[in-house]
């Protein structure tokens, strides 16, 4: 199980989906800029950026409903 805990994560303003959407996306960014880049890798992506938005290095924007959530 990865630590923090969702409640942790999120704001009363975020919805847990908006969380797992948002660290999915940014896993994806992760995994790629590590093929790109040809490493290694070290630690699963996944926990990688639960441990960015955990340290506040990426958070989750609500976008009206003409947009898509972005990833700040």
């Amino acid at each position: 199980m990865l630590r923090p805990a969702i409640t942790q994560l999120i704001t009363k303003n975020e919805s847990c989906y908006s969380l797992v959407i948002g660290v999915a996306k940014r896993a994806r960014e992760i995994a790629d800029e590590l093929y790109k880049n040809g490493e290694p890798l070290e630690e699963k992506p996944v926990k990688t950026a639960v441990d960015e938005f955990a340290k506040g290095e990426y958070k989750i924007v609500e976008a009206s409903a003409d947009n898509k959530n972005v990833l700040q």
